[in-house]
């Protein structure tokens, strides 16, 4: 009766030291350390990716939105394009500043009248500045994305294979000494159940910010889309009042 006593005092205070997540990693076989390596860094570095894509969409949110009510209030195309040309600038600038840069091209080149012929192929050289310009900027704001894509569809499996191989030692050890104990099967259990855990840890996170940012960048490029639209409509009616 003492000795079941003793056992069940011993057992739970062992227990206790071998579940604590940092005795669990030092304890661990090495694939298993590993394993858990891998996903903490996938964790780690979607953290990093979230937060830059976060602030920096947030960041050319605002200065679209201020670009736009500069664009719109009246002044110069000229002075605008004064403005932001040669300087390191957001999305929507940059779109605007290639749409200009083949409009002063025509201008430059042009004397006299202007046959119809003409400004059908600058209307079509400025859409393809505009479609191009957009296509790029929308690519670097899509840099590092598929990394989250990855760690959310690989890091569970990554985890689960940290799993079989952590239940595995504990059958070993169960083997080995020739006990069912819970002292002798809770410690590969557990090792097992946090790389599970860590995997879920990576995944989780990365999915959920994958979709939102994506939905952020379509929205950003339609926004895009809408002010190249809105702009070619505004140079083919100051065109168009030229030729009359």
């Amino acid at each position: 009766m003492e000795q079941n006593v003793v056992a069940e005092q011993i057992i739970p205070e062992s227990i206790s030291v071998h579940l604590s997540p940092w005795e669990l990693f030092l304890q661990a076989d090495i694939i298993v350390q590993l394993v858990m390596l891998i996903l903490i860094g996938c964790s780690f570095c979607s953290w990093a990716i979230i937060f830059d894509k976060i602030v920096r969409l947030r960041r050319l949110s605002k200065l679209a939105e201020t670009f736009e009510q500069r664009f719109w209030s009246g002044g110069s195309l000229e002075d605008i394009y004064e403005e932001v040309k040669g300087v390191s600038y957001h999305p929507m600038a940059q779109v605007f500043i290639a749409a200009m840069k083949e409009w002063k091209r025509f201008s430059e080149s042009s004397t006299g009248s202007v046959v119809d012929s003409r400004l059908d192929g600058l209307q079509e050289r400025i859409l393809h500045a505009m479609n191009v310009t957009v296509d790029r900027e929308i690519g670097q704001l899509q840099k590092f994305l598929g990394f989250l894509a990855t760690v959310g569809s690989t890091a569970p499996f990554i985890g689960l294979f940290g799993t079989v191989w952590g239940i595995m030692n504990s059958f070993q050890s169960i083997a080995a000494s020739q006990d069912t104990s819970l002292a002798v099967v809770a410690p590969g259990i557990a090792e097992a159940l946090f790389a599970t855990a860590l995997g879920l840890v990576a995944a989780i996170p990365a999915v959920v910010a994958y979709n939102k940012i994506g939905s952020d960048l379509d929205h950003y490029a339609g926004r895009l889309d809408s002010f190249g639209t809105e702009f070619r409509a505004l140079i083919s009616r100051q065109l168009e009042e030229g030729k009359r």
